[in-house]
């Protein structure tokens, strides 16, 4: 974990390493459970509007204002209320959540305990994707730590407020990212979305009101609360997007790893080359995918775009969990849009038709073309089948399978052509 925000005021960078994880270091180190302190002094009124104040937008990939998000809950509500993290981080290329979870994990409990004293839940859960093994035991030994300190549980720190909290392991599917398809299986229903509305702050987990945010999200709040949010907006560069971020970097760079750099202030170039060194082996780079698998490629003449949620979208890609990843001209685009097309279809839950059958096909096309297989005219249905999946599905699994194909037959047709004639074999 490494930072390069010119600032001292790093969130995360100081605090990553394996000496991290107790409470007595987290105590000690980290002032942790002092901002907890500081919100019981406040009202639940009053930290919704600090959250609104510092500009976090969520970290998990749709890029919502957490403030407005935590004010959609009704105050009056004959159902019980709940805070669900999403711990899944199933998106192809994203490890920073894994990071939070494994050095320090009593920041996230910490940053839910507010939040749910904020929206008035008391009962609480981490979905964290099956697969996090080792992340899953250190949560829960924290969690145990936090009860015997009284953290967590009834009556915490004496403000008359109750909140539990559970870590809830999935079973390895991508589609448990959605949140809605992530209460169904809390709830120990088949992983797939719900129709909306409903939303969760109206209907969520077990009827309940519910919040659900990302674990960079919730790890976010004890430093809005410690700091106040104009401290948290003024972190980052632009107007819209508070605090510093967590970028993962993988692919074809020399120095690959998380890192916290402030939301706005480096191109997705400069994190490529100033950042993270440059391109392996010092090759050309081909393409850049900005916001995990499911972001729409772009080419190496597109990156000089601010790496936050509003420019990277106007270039016609998406943020998304900020997980950027490299391709140097030595790795073949036609095999990559072909193994990130299989996952997809691999992980569709089958519920909505475009979805089902459309990734299926464009699997069978790109294969096809693969090995040789192909005709001319594979790429234009390619592109057809794509507009008959975007916008047309219950979540945004089909906009993530068809977005990266249509991406990737636009800017390197020639590649897939290659193909199509003989000149190149899987």
């Amino acid at each position: 974990m490494q930072s390069l925000s010119g600032t001292p005021e790093t969130l995360y960078v100081q605090h990553f390493n394996e000496d991290s994880r107790p409470l007595r270091a987290y105590l000690s180190e980290m002032d942790g459970y002092q901002a907890l302190k500081k919100a019981f002094s406040l009202t639940p009124d009053q930290i919704i509007d600090e959250v609104k104040k510092s500009n976090l937008r969520g970290r998990g990939g749709a890029g919502f204002p957490t403030g407005t998000k935590w004010g959609f809950i009704p105050k009056q509500s004959t159902k019980p209320k709940y805070l669900v993290c999403n711990a899944d981080e199933s998106e192809p290329g994203t490890f920073k959540d894994r990071d939070i979870m494994r050095y320090t994990p009593h920041l996230l409990i910490e940053g839910m305990v507010i939040g749910a004293f904020a929206i008035g839940a008391h009962e609480g859960y981490i979905y964290i994707r099956g697969e996090y093994t080792r992340e899953a035991v250190l949560l829960n030994k924290a969690i145990q730590e936090a009860y015997e300190a009284g953290y967590l549980g009834k009556n915490i720190l004496n403000s008359g407020f109750d909140f539990h909290l559970t870590v809830h392991r999935g079973a390895g599917a991508y589609i448990c990212g959605e949140e809605t398809g992530l209460l169904n299986s809390l709830e120990g229903k088949r992983g797939e979305p719900r129709v909306k509305p409903p939303f969760p702050a109206q209907s969520g987990a077990f009827g309940g009101p519910t919040i659900v945010n990302n674990v960079e999200t919730l790890a976010d709040v004890p430093f809005i609360i410690s700091r106040g949010g104009e401290w948290f907006s003024k972190l980052g560069k632009l107007e819209r997007s508070g605090g510093t971020r967590l970028f993962s970097v993988s692919g074809h760079v020399k120095k690959p790893g998380v890192y916290e750099l402030p939301s706005g202030g480096f191109t997705l170039r400069q994190i490529v080359y100033d950042v993270c060194g440059g391109v392996l082996n010092d090759k050309k780079l081909k393409a850049v995918i900005p916001g995990g698998s499911s972001a729409p490629v772009l080419t190496a003449d597109e990156i000089d775009v601010i790496a936050d949620i509003d420019p990277v979208a106007k270039v016609g890609s998406m943020l998304g969990s900020a997980a950027i990843m490299v391709v140097s001209e030595e790795y073949c685009v036609v095999k990559l849009i072909h193994r990130i097309t299989k996952f997809y279809a691999h992980e569709s839950c089958g519920q909505c038709t475009p979805c089902r059958e459309g990734c299926q096909w464009m699997e069978s096309i790109l294969e096809r073309i693969l090995h040789g297989h192909g005709k001319p005219q594979d790429l234009d249905l390619l592109v057809d089948i794509t507009g008959n999946i975007s916008g047309k599905t219950l979540c945004a699994l089909g906009d993530a399978a068809a977005g990266p194909v249509a991406s990737f037959v636009k800017k390197f047709r020639p590649d897939f052509e290659a193909y199509i004639r003989g000149d190149k074999h899987a």
